[in-house]
């Protein structure tokens, strides 16, 4: 086997493709019902958009970035390779491992703000037999952001992640599937019980929607919307910007391109969105129950008057997040630093390899503020990986026109070499397609008190900058270099 391949990294066989078109479905209903797709919208709510607005914005969002998840898609469902492999076409043998690393170290943050949200569900479940867990004594500093039993609530969680990334990427497919319709049926459940408390409360079935549904907006002129919902938009394609690019880990095992495309095209907007409204209205619903928003479905589900009705409960939001975990957060990254170094990481070494530096990015930080969230975090790593997306999708349906040398992926002198491994024109694209942003992501950071409006304005539109930006920047120069080699090769002549 080729130094530069691994079990996990190597193309899978025709008879290893089995997952079909409710399989891909199930993944994403399994990775969208998640806690942050729950409160997504209301943090958009907060920023003074109104409910539909907000919807609007997700729906939109997500229909925006599924463009790139089913292109790339094709991808691996084509030629059956990993995301970091399909980046060496155009990043270069080694060159991909930029690509690769950029994408994981975003998963890893991506991975422990996950677990932590699953540790305070694990929290509450414990608090519910033992009340006394909360007071245990805090042994951290203040400057560690969190205490005691929040924390071994996040390593408990952390720990049943680990149990199922030892157990290897089939056990998500099952997983996935069969959490999926437990799921949505729990979404659908929680919308029922505010609907219904509501229109009690309120006296009818008309009065009670009314009352949910009817969520005006802040903005006093258009221009104040318009400068909330474009960064806004930006973060809802932010929030789905690592699959876009590493969706190719998961159509390896497609049966055909029909089954990834429709799987995508049923199962992302419309779960992200569903979930998203249930967020939304389950929120508003708490002001009207309890006397104010609760925007965290785990506070709402504490304040059940049932102990068997909340461990139940606790006990699905503990499957949802490891549902999205595991199959956003893990398999992504685990081939990432497989591509890294093939012949000492595998799959499982790449997966604890996350979990590790997933605790040690303190996600309880990275999720502390719902505006720095959208605004610092989804926006920040778009700028990052839309000008990665641009590259792939150029060099692999314009420059390349979808063939791929398969062998020449996994060897050290071959069609993919370049210079010593390395592809320039993507690396200088990539950088060209970032730095735009820079201004804008170090102001918001407080690095830089002061900008411009107009590198303000860039970073609002990070995912859309950096991805058209670096895409035309890739194609010239891929171009002047097939120019100059021509020119070299006829002046041999």
């Amino acid at each position: 086997m080729s130094e530069l391949c691994n079990e996990d990294l190597a193309p899978v066989p025709m008879d290893k493709r089995t997952w079909n078109t409710l399989n891909y479905f199930s993944l994403w209903v399994g990775m969208a019902v998640c806690i942050p797709s729950y409160m997504i919208a209301s943090s958009l709510i907060t920023a003074g958009m109104s409910l539909w607005q907000a919807i609007g914005c997700v729906f939109l969002g997500n229909i925006i970035v599924l463009v790139p998840m089913v292109l790339n898609g094709k991808v691996g469902a084509q030629y059956g390779i990993p995301y970091p492999v399909f980046a060496r076409s155009s990043f270069g043998i080694l060159g991909s491992n930029i690509p690769a690393l950029l994408r994981a170290v975003v998963a890893c943050g991506w991975f422990g703000i996950q677990t932590w949200i699953g540790g305070m569900a694990v929290m509450a479940v414990i608090k519910a037999f033992w009340p006394g867990f909360a007071e245990i004594p805090n042994i951290f500093p203040e400057w560690f952001g969190t205490s005691t039993a929040p924390f071994i609530s996040f390593l408990i969680f952390w720990a049943m992640n680990v149990v199922i990334i030892l157990k290897g990427v089939q056990t998500i497919k099952w997983f996935e599937t069969a959490s999926a319709p437990l799921l949505l049926i729990s979404g659908i459940a929680l919308l029922f019980w505010a609907m219904t408390r509501v229109s009690n409360i309120e006296g009818s079935f008309g009065a009670g929607m009314a009352r949910l549904f009817d969520q005006p907006s802040n903005f006093q002129t258009s221009a104040e919307f318009w400068k909330v919902f474009i960064p806004s938009l930006t973060g809802m394609v932010g929030f789905w910007a690592t699959m876009s690019l590493n969706i190719p880990d998961f159509t390896r095992y497609a049966k055909d391109q029909k089954s990834q495309f429709w799987g995508q095209v049923f199962g992302l907007p419309t779960t992200m969105t569903l979930f998203a409204l249930i967020g939304v209205v389950v929120t508003n619903a708490t002001v009207v129950i309890f006397g104010s928003a609760i925007w965290d479905p785990v506070m709402v589900v504490e304040k059940f008057d049932s102990p068997f009705l909340l461990f139940i409960s606790m006990i699905i939001i503990t499957i949802a997040t490891l549902s999205t975990n595991i199959a956003a957060n893990v398999v992504g990254p685990a081939n990432d630093f497989s591509n890294a170094m093939p012949s000492k990481i595998n799959f499982k070494r790449g997966g604890m390899l996350t979990a590790c530096l997933g605790v040690i990015m303190m996600p309880w930080k990275l999720i502390a503020d719902p505006s720095g969230y959208i605004f610092t975090w989804l926006i920040g790593y778009s700028s990052l990986l839309g000008p990665i997306g641009g590259i792939l999708l150029v060099d692999y349906f314009i420059i390349r026109k979808e063939k791929l040398n398969v062998d020449d992926l996994y060897k050290r002198q071959g069609e993919y070499t370049f210079y010593k491994g390395f592809n320039f024109a993507a690396i200088v694209a990539f950088v060209v397609g970032v730095l735009p942003n820079v201004p804008g992501f170090m102001h918001q950071i407080g690095m830089n008190a002061s900008i411009s409006s107009f590198f303000e304005t860039i970073y609002s539109y990070a995912w859309f900058v950096g991805l058209p930006l670096s895409g035309v920047v890739y194609f010239a120069l891929m171009k002047l270099n097939s120019m100059t080699e021509r020119s070299a090769a006829n002046a041999e002549l």
